[in-house]
């Protein structure tokens, strides 16, 4: 029986996605999820002891060092997601590649066109995502941590304020105890021992409350007896009040942003070279993302038989390399020592370059040509 041209005639330029594209994009994207959230959970667990440091000690509150350990989640899975494709690329191919998989994918005609299209079935909506991260999730988290932060640090004198209890601020300095707090959080029966500029006072009070003042945060006392002096000395001052107030926190001061956590809007429209370099360092993620995946795909099959143990060491030692060249590329922006135009794409460039290297060693350049070729033909 002839078919005729018309059942056999391919629609469209491109092929349509084949159940083993789809095999090879979830064994990734399990893959990636698993290496990321264990980069991610050592490189934050680490930072986060810090924050734990900071709560203990009363800097920062409990409900702060929650958000900002979700806030560090954000920005490592910004920051690692290149390194997680780069290795799950490796260690998927690379398991291919030893269970003679690549074999029999290879004798039914897929050769290294289709790797990159399953690779970068993933890939591709994966460097849209770390584009969205980098640019905008990431410089957002950045920013609230340093909010959060300096808030706390504001109010670290008056937290832990609780009735019944001795609580000590500012180093000693300050010494508070309450003996009752009504619903309307007016504090009742309150005694106060303070130290500044070498004099030590004790205030009672009957009632207090906490109000808002221009010049900061202040513990407004009703009723009550001051006493101030010099210890070791009889010129003590004792004096009755209706009302008198103690400051407890100071006026909010500004937030000094750090360069990576300004807007990518700001940046784009500086023309600070600093604020230029970190704008390329956040267009690196993404480009990160797909440049690394392109260069892992022939390395997977440089060395089948290594185990994946060794693929792992072989992509940390990979991505150590790419990290420190693009160390270097930005300290030689900062000190101007190379253009701001040929720093965007040089490191790029040469990653491409040694891309091209491998696979013309794996397959050779006629091959690599018609493979190409060959593809956007169909």
């Amino acid at each position: 029986m002839k078919v005729s041209p018309q059942k056999t005639k391919k629609i469209g330029k491109f092929p349509s996605i084949t159940i083993l594209d789809r095999m090879i994009a979830w064994d990734l994207l399990k893959t990636v999820t698993a290496v990321l959230s264990v980069i991610v959970i050592i490189i934050v667990s680490r930072k986060f002891i810090k924050v734990l440091a900071l709560a203990i000690d009363g800097t920062i509150s409990g409900e702060t060092a929650i958000d900002i350990l979700i806030l560090k989640i954000i920005v490592a899975v910004a920051s690692f997601l290149p390194a997680a494709i780069f290795m799950a690329v490796l260690m998927v191919l690379g398991r291919m590649y030893r269970d003679q998989e690549m074999a029999a994918i290879a004798t039914a005609g897929g050769g290294l066109m289709f790797l990159y299209r399953a690779v970068f079935l993933l890939v591709l909506p994966l460097s849209a995502m770390a584009y969205q991260m980098s640019l905008y999730a990431a410089p957002w988290a950045e920013e609230k941590m340093l909010i959060l932060t300096n808030k706390d640090l504001e109010t670290a004198d008056i937290r832990g304020v609780s009735a019944g209890r001795f609580s000590e601020y500012s180093h000693g300095d300050l010494v508070f105890y309450t003996e009752e707090i009504d619903e309307n959080n007016q504090m009742h029966n309150i005694f106060v021992q303070n130290r500044q500029q070498g004099k030590s006072g004790t205030i009672t009070a009957a009632h207090g409350y906490l109000k808002n003042l221009p010049s900061g945060k202040y513990i407004v006392l009703s009723k009550g007896e001051r006493t101030q002096g010099i210890a070791g000395q009889a010129n003590f001052v004792l004096e009755t009040f209706d009302e008198y107030a103690v400051r407890i926190e100071k006026k909010s001061s500004a937030v000094f942003y750090q360069s990576d956590a300004i807007s990518t809007e700001k940046l784009e429209e500086s023309v600070k070279v600093k604020d230029k370099i970190e704008l390329q360092k956040r267009f690196a993620i993404p480009l990160g993302v797909i440049f690394l995946s392109l260069l892992a795909v022939p390395l997977a099959n440089l060395s089948p038989r290594g185990g994946v143990y060794g693929s792992l060491l072989f992509a940390f030692l990979i991505y150590f390399v790419y990290g420190n060249i693009s160390r270097v590329n930005y300290s030689w922006l900062k000190t101007e020592s190379i253009p701001l135009w040929l720093g965007k794409f040089w490191v790029y460039a040469l990653m491409s370059f040694f891309t091209l290297l491998l696979l013309l060693k794996l397959y050779g350049l006629r091959w690599v040509i018609q493979e190409i070729i060959g593809k956007f033909r169909k």
